[in-house]
């Protein structure tokens, strides 16, 4: 691929200037403008990339025929209408998470996206880190087997959001790795969220998001503001081997381990495996090497390369959708005590 795609990045604020410098230095785009509110802080990041064009009308840039595609990095309340008509336009989409405030207008804007034929795109920036490559690589290999768990942690002393809790803060990022990962994406069966407010801010402060994946899996999302480490760290066990991805390890973000637990005769009835001897397995332990590349080069390209080769890209609108569904079943848990599934409710927890 070249350089024949233009793109305009609507936002200049704190994500903007990542996505306008990665779209700047791709071989696959030409960065044609920067659309900001502020036009002296739209100025002064096209002058540090060399001299996009800048404006402070979205109407201006979705009339631009030198324009393919918009990057919208704004809050996410304009999400929705920026998306929403610059599809109209016909351009296509990438849309810093959460793609949009709520589950009705994301579904709009993926239903909008497939009727217009255009790309719509979110940015899960972590799904493009080598890691989380090569762990998809991994799974899709099948070199862990059938997966029975996932459990995140995601803690640290954290800056107490004004907007939003915990979960919505920290948690999107562990579950749009889970839904990259997880064969089919994440659709899990119910959700039950368990949170605490041990500062009085009138939020959860602490949270624990667990689970229930289909074929008997489970998944587990351990978010805090308030712990005096920090982690950053995700284990996921399969039937044949585990993995444990430390992203604050640099020199082993990844290990594999051929350790697990096998019933002596597994042909056995269940009645009878619960008596049966286990076996312990312990085999050997490895690191994968990483190529390292920064996470928004990758998603640039990939965002080019669904566009050029008419296909959808890796973290699609519905990828975003199935995540902000989860989080949205998480809240409705979380306020009312019972365990959820997005968009039904499944039973009162006991």
């Amino acid at each position: 691929m070249t350089n024949e795609l233009g793109v305009a990045v609507v936002g200049a604020g704190y994500w903007g200037p990542n996505l306008a410098r990665n779209f700047q230095y791709s071989p696959h785009w030409r960065l044609e403008s920067i659309c900001d509110l502020d036009g002296d802080r739209a100025n002064a990041l096209a002058m540090r990339l060399g001299g996009a064009r800048v404006t402070t009308s979205i109407a201006e840039v979705l009339a631009d025929p030198a324009v393919d595609a918009i990057a919208v990095a704004t809050p996410a309340r304009t999400h929705y209408g920026i998306a929403m008509a610059a599809m109209e336009a016909g351009k296509h989409v990438v849309v810093e998470k959460p793609l949009a405030d709520s589950v009705d207008r994301a579904n709009e804007m993926v239903a909008a996206a497939d009727a217009a034929g255009v790309t719509l795109m979110t940015d899960h920036t972590y799904c493009y880190t080598p890691a989380v490559l090569k762990m998809r690589e991994l799974i899709s290999d099948g070199h862990l087997g059938d997966i029975l768990y996932i459990d995140s942690v995601r803690i640290n002393l954290g800056l107490i959001q004004p907007d939003v809790d915990v979960f919505w803060d920290l948690a999107p990022h562990d579950l749009s790795i889970m839904d990259f990962l997880l064969p089919g994406g994440l659709d899990p069966v119910s959700v039950t969220a368990v949170g605490a407010d041990p500062l009085g801010a009138g939020k959860a402060c602490v949270g624990y998001l667990s689970m229930e994946l289909l074929n008997g899996a489970i998944g587990h999302a351990h978010v805090n503001w308030l712990s005096p480490t920090k982690i950053r760290q995700m284990v996921i066990g399969g039937s044949r081997r585990t993995l444990v991805w430390d992203d604050l390890n640099p020199q082993q973000r990844i290990s594999v381990y051929d350790r697990g637990i096998d019933f002596a005769d597994p042909s056995l009835a269940q009645a009878d495996r619960r008596a049966a001897l286990v076996s312990y397995r312990l085999g050997d332990t490895w690191s994968p090497a990483l190529k390292e590349r920064e996470a928004l080069e990758a998603m640039v390209a990939e965002f080019a390369g669904a566009i050029q080769e008419r296909r959808r890209p890796r973290t699609d609108g519905h990828a975003g959708l199935r995540v902000l569904a989860t989080l949205d079943a998480a809240a409705r848990s979380l306020a009312t005590g019972t365990r959820q599934r997005p968009g039904v409710l499944v039973e009162e927890l006991s």
